[in-house]
């Protein structure tokens, strides 16, 4: 082989090197550009999913915040049926109770005037004592039966002056008494079930 063709051959070879040089820079080159975008496309992924993953967070949020708020108008709806519950057996009680409160009044004035005629009685007088004890009968069953319904007589002779239960009727000094103490009944009083529906009329000492 003659020099010439030699030299041909090595620039051919050289040639071809420079072209295989080039094509690895190139493909080099689009690796690069290849990683860039697939970065790119990666970063825009996780943004993405970020703002769901916070789109789902406030909706968890606001979500929590309706239970809890639904969950408070729940209680305040069960507190508000127990209070009316409560009233209503309150009133139902009291009804209950003070149905009779009424006719407990107009029966007073019937037991008074029993009280005055045993009072009023000659005791040492033979004909009368068969009535007298007629009417002590009654009376007994009377305040018996009222007794049932809870009617409760307030006879406070001796006892302190308490004007929430008694009418000071007069106010007299008295060496047997303390200040301040019930010395006389002029009319008893009652109460139904507690509740007082007529003061006792009293004389007071001082």
């Amino acid at each position: 082989m003659s020099n010439e063709e030699k030299k041909i051959q090595e620039e051919e070879l050289q040639q071809e090197q420079a072209v295989e040089v080039e094509a690895e820079a190139v493909g080099t080159d689009a690796d690069i550009e290849w990683n860039e975008n697939d970065d790119a496309q990666e970063g825009e992924v996780l943004d993405e999913q970020e703002a769901k993953i916070a789109q789902l967070e406030a909706a968890l949020l606001s979500s929590e915040a309706r239970v809890k708020e639904q969950q408070e108008t729940v209680l305040r709806a069960k507190a508000e049926v127990e209070n009316m519950r409560r009233r209503s057996e309150q009133e139902i009680d009291k009804a209950r109770k003070y149905a009779l409160n009424r006719f407990a009044e107009e029966l007073l004035p019937v037991i008074d005037n029993l009280e005055r005629a045993i009072q009023a009685a000659d005791t040492e007088n033979e004909a009368v004592k068969p009535l007298l004890e007629g009417v002590e009968l009654t009376h007994k069953t009377f305040a018996d039966v009222i007794g049932k319904f809870g009617l409760k007589v307030i006879n406070p002779e001796g006892e302190a002056f308490n004007p929430e239960l008694h009418q000071a009727m007069s106010i007299q000094e008295s060496a047997d008494h303390e200040p301040n103490t019930v010395m006389f009944v002029m009319q008893k009083g009652y109460e139904l079930n507690g509740r007082l529906i007529r003061p006792a009329m009293v004389m007071v000492s001082k």
